[in-house]
């Protein structure tokens, strides 16, 4: 792909994929997932400077930045959306429990947004591409800030999640997250902010560990995982052919746990290892090793390795020459079950 498909004038898709977004939910989207996560990062250095973070509230910090992650990686994309894995119902409430703490959205939303980047990666109807703008200079730099950040207050439309994840939509457990999800982002931050008080026994304790255990934790999950949708579809290495820009960025994949390996990701994107080649730490793919060694997770799709073997030695051989789009094996509906 040399030429950016929205420079070319390509049409969005038809509005049945979406839903109308009001001015109001997108200032709310602007304040709590733009705004303030900036906010709480500018007073947190010189915080940090003048004062800095002991090692309580760096042992809180550092557990619920994993806690969120994990959520994320292994509970939202990897199981939620892409189901490469299965799981019985107490490991399924708490990946949603675990995802839903790091502030991103309830799990249907989350995974409706991302089934549709994957169905349009990087073309008109993808709702975070850092290319919607053109290839180069003001405009990639423009696309990279809609793709980090600006996509949540200047999209007008939303995925339909009717459309997009019905197949969460009829789980039980999966409405009652969502309708519980206000609790579940107070969660988030009375959580670290009891435990530093009880470990402190003191309200200043609880107020510190809230302060970096919560709301710096928060911001900086953010950052770190939207990095993947504008850092890892600008930069990075692209070993296997895609459609699409999904590169791997060992920075962002090591922050993510594993998510940064995103060209193969974009390949197979029910794998549930997306650090496929040598050198290339996967912690989230190892937690669904330990999962299933457990007990707890069952059909799991690990990569083949004569498939493996097959894509590369593909892209070796004419690396210039683009796939089909929207074929399976390129992740063209990204997971989006059928009808």
């Amino acid at each position: 792909m040399t030429t950016s498909a929205f420079s070319r004038g390509r049409p969005e898709p038809g509005t049945a994929e979406t839903v109308a977004v009001t001015t109001g939910r997108r200032t709310a989207y602007l304040i709590a997932l733009v705004v303030l996560p900036l906010l709480v990062l500018a007073a947190a250095i010189p915080a940090a400077w003048g004062w800095g973070i002991g090692p309580r509230d760096a042992f809180i910090a550092v557990v619920m930045y994993l806690i969120s992650i994990f959520g994320i990686a292994v509970g939202y994309h990897r199981h939620f959306t892409h189901r490469a894995f299965q799981c019985g119902r107490p490991l399924r409430v708490a990946l949603m429990l675990a995802g839903g703490m790091a502030v991103e959205g309830p799990v249907t939303l989350w995974a409706a947004e991302h089934r549709r980047h994957h169905k349009y990666a990087d073309r008109p109807g993808d709702p975070h591409s850092p290319w919607r703008y053109g290839d180069g200079g003001a405009a990639l730099l423009r696309g990279m800030a809609h793709a980090h950040v600006g996509w949540f207050y200047t999209a007008r439309r939303r995925s339909d999640r009717r459309h997009w994840v019905p197949d969460l939509l009829a789980d039980p457990d999966v409405r009652r997250f969502d309708a519980a999800y206000p609790a579940v982002v107070a969660l988030s931050f009375l959580l670290p902010a009891v435990v530093g008080g009880l470990w402190a026994m003191s309200w200043a304790g609880a107020w510190t560990a809230l302060v970096w255990g919560g709301l710096v934790r928060y911001a900086v999950v953010h950052h770190v995982t939207w990095s993947v949708n504008s850092i890892a579809h600008t930069f990075g290495d692209r070993p296997f052919r895609t459609r699409d820009r999904s590169s791997n960025v060992r920075w962002v994949a090591l922050l993510t746990l594993g998510e940064g390996w995103h060209n193969w990701h974009h390949v197979d994107p029910a794998c549930a290892r997306h650090g496929v080649l040598k050198g290339q730490p996967d912690p989230s793919a190892r937690l669904i090793r330990w999962f299933e060694r457990a007990g707890w997770a069952y059909a799991v799709r690990w990569p083949s390795p004569e498939r493996l073997a097959a894509r590369r030695a593909e892209a070796l051989r004419d690396p210039a020459v683009p796939p089909s789009a929207g074929s399976p094996a390129e992740g063209g509906e990204g997971g989006v079950p059928p009808g």
